[in-house]
């Protein structure tokens, strides 16, 4: 039903799918009614980045959530407008990487089917402000799978430090490209974030990015070759009962922190 309501959306209005803006309409009820289960309770302010026709926003609202809606293509306002008429949520048609994300109600929570292409830089911008109970959204599997990676396994990067440091990380489900209209070439995952009060710690980040700049240097050769003093990074590895040949993603956030304060004694 609602793959033949979104084909009629899109007839009724000229409308097609932009490829450029990550448009992949989720089509499917239960996938929807879980994204929905997976944020509740729904008890702070609801975002949703890429509301697209809004399926996923007429779920929210019909479970009571209050939900500011923030969509970049303009061209969408009249069908997104005419489908959720009567539902009064906000509607705000910018740029998502441009909303004063640091201005939002402590407490608030993200809901979305995130366009692929900002959802890493977005993600970790919203844990840096502090101000999100729950993040709840779909990224493509790899992506999701490189935020809840562990030490030593592929996927394991900046970004599943930089998650690490502000949020227990949840990867739900995934959803085959069957489920969206018109259908991605990557299969997506279902993540949760639950942040955890954690400042943003720009010279851990520092470190960390310096550490997997160059994966296939030993964590020793990479830190000298970020700039760290070489006697300062033996000393610390020494310090911290660290090989030479131990590499970046060997690492846990823990040994990362205190690698950190070592070199900075």
């Amino acid at each position: 039903m609602l793959r033949k309501e979104v084909q009629r959306l899109l007839h009724t209005y000229g409308l097609k799918a932009k490829k450029a803006l990550g448009q992949n309409f989720l089509v499917e009820e239960a996938y929807l009614r879980r994204i929905v289960q997976a944020a509740e309770p729904l008890s702070g302010r609801v975002y949703e980045v890429g509301p697209g026709l809004g399926l996923l926003t007429r779920f929210l609202l019909e479970a009571g959530a209050e939900v500011v809606a923030i969509e970049k293509d303009l061209s969408l306002k009249p069908a997104l407008e005419a489908y959720l008429e009567g539902l009064n949520p906000t509607l705000l048609f910018q740029d998502a990487l441009l909303f004063p994300w640091e201005e939002v109600p402590k407490g608030s929570l993200l809901v979305a089917n995130l366009p692929y292409n900002i959802a890493t830089f977005l993600v970790s911008r919203l844990l840096q402000t502090g101000r999100f109970a729950r993040l709840v959204f779909l990224v493509q599997k790899e992506v999701a799978e490189r935020m809840v990676a562990a030490p030593g396994t592929p996927a394991y990067g900046v970004l599943s430090l930089r998650v690490a440091h502000h949020a227990k990380a949840e990867k739900l489900l995934d959803l085959p490209p069957g489920a969206f209209l018109p259908p991605p070439k990557v299969t997506s995952s279902l993540v949760r974030l639950t942040p955890f009060p954690s400042p943003d710690d720009p010279g851990l980040f520092k470190l960390i990015e310096a550490a997997f700049r160059t994966r296939r240097k030993t964590l020793k050769n990479a830190l000298i070759h970020a700039g760290y003093p070489r006697a300062k990074v033996e000393e610390a590895l020494r310090a911290l009962g660290l090989l030479d040949t131990v590499r970046a993603e060997a690492l846990g956030l823990e040994t990362f922190r205190a690698l950190r304060s070592a070199l900075t004694v």
